[in-house]
C-alpha cells in the first residue's frame, strides 16, 4: 500500500528455538499478520531491557505488545519500565495494540486490576462475543462472535469507567477493551496458528505448568474448531493503522 508508516513490536518474552526456526520468532509472527506494503517494522526486546528512547518513540505510528510468560501484575524492573512507556504512549495518543500479556499490561497501565484468572488456565480455541453496544467494529461489519486461540492463566479483572469493555467469553469477562481511538487490548492470540498452540502446550507440560491429562485433552480437541484468523487480521490491522 506504500504507506511509509513505521511500527514497533514490544517483545515481552523469549522466543523458543522452534518458533525462531519456523516463524522467525514472534516478531516474525506479528509482522506476518499485521505488516502491509511500504511499512517499516522494528522490534524492541523489552523483557531483556531493550526499550525505544524518547527520540525514537515519536517516529512510530503504532506499537504492538506481545504475550509473555511473565505476570503483568508483577513488578520486575522491565515491567515497571514498560508501564511508564505505555503511559507515555497514551499521552502521545499513539496507536497501541496489546495481545494477551500486552492486553493485561495495558489494562494495568490504564488503572485496571490484573491477576490470576479465577477460573484457571484458558488454553485452546474459544468463542469471543462482542458487545452489541460497542460501535468499534461497525465500519468493518464484523460478526457478533469470533473464535480465537487462547493461552493464559492471568486476566484483566477490572477496568476504570473510562475504558470500554468490547468483548467477553464464557471463561473471561474482559476479552477485549478499547480506550479512546488509540488503545486496544485483546486477551486471545489472533496471531497464533494451531501449530504454535500445540508447541506451547508441550512447553507448558514440560515445565510442569499443566498436567499431562489436561495436555492430552487439549491436543485431542485442537482440530474441533478453527480460529477466525482472517477476521482477526482485518480487525487488528484496521485498528493499528487508524482505519476504524
Amino acid at each position: 500500500m506504500g504507506s511509509g508508516k513505521k511500527f514497533a513490536v514490544l517483545h515481552c518474552a523469549e522466543d523458543s528455538d522452534y518458533v525462531k526456526k519456523k516463524y522467525g520468532g514472534y516478531f516474525g509472527v506479528f509482522v506476518g499478520m499485521l505488516a502491509e506494503d511500504g511499512e517499516a517494522w522494528d522490534v524492541y526486546r523489552v523483557a531483556a531491557g531493550e526499550f525505544p528512547d524518547d527520540a525514537a518513540i515519536g517516529g512510530y505510528d503504532g506499537f504492538v505488545i506481545t504475550g509473555s510468560c511473565s505476570d503483568a501484575h508483577a513488578n520486575d524492573l522491565w515491567i515497571c519500565r514498560l508501564l511508564n512507556l505505555l503511559k507515555k504512549l497514551d499521552s502521545m495518543k499513539k496507536q497501541v495494540l496489546g495481545i494477551c500479556f500486552g492486553h493485561q499490561i495495558l489494562g494495568r497501565a490504564l488503572g485496571g486490576k490484573v491477576g490470576r484468572a479465577i477460573t484457571g488456565w484458558d488454553i485452546g480455541i474459544r468463542t469471543v462475543h462482542f458487545s452489541p453496544s460497542s460501535k468499534l467494529f461497525a465500519s468493518l461489519k464484523m460478526p457478533e462472535r469470533l473464535s480465537v486461540i487462547e493461552c493464559h492463566q492471568d486476566e484483566v479483572r477490572e477496568l476504570p469507567p473510562k475504558v470500554e469493555v468490547v468483548a467477553w467469553s464464557n471463561k473471561t469477562g474482559i476479552e477485549m477493551f478499547r480506550y479512546g481511538d488509540h488503545i486496544m487490548g485483546i486477551q486471545g492470540h489472533p496471531e497464533y496458528t494451531k501449530d504454535i498452540l500445540l508447541h506451547l502446550v508441550d512447553r507448558l507440560l514440560h515445565r510442569d505448568l499443566i498436567t499431562e491429562p489436561y495436555a492430552d485433552e487439549l491436543k485431542a480437541n485442537v482440530d474441533a474448531w478453527e480460529p477466525d484468523k482472517e477476521d482477526w487480521k482485518k480487525l487488528c490491522t484496521s485498528f493499528l493503522k487508524g482505519r476504524l
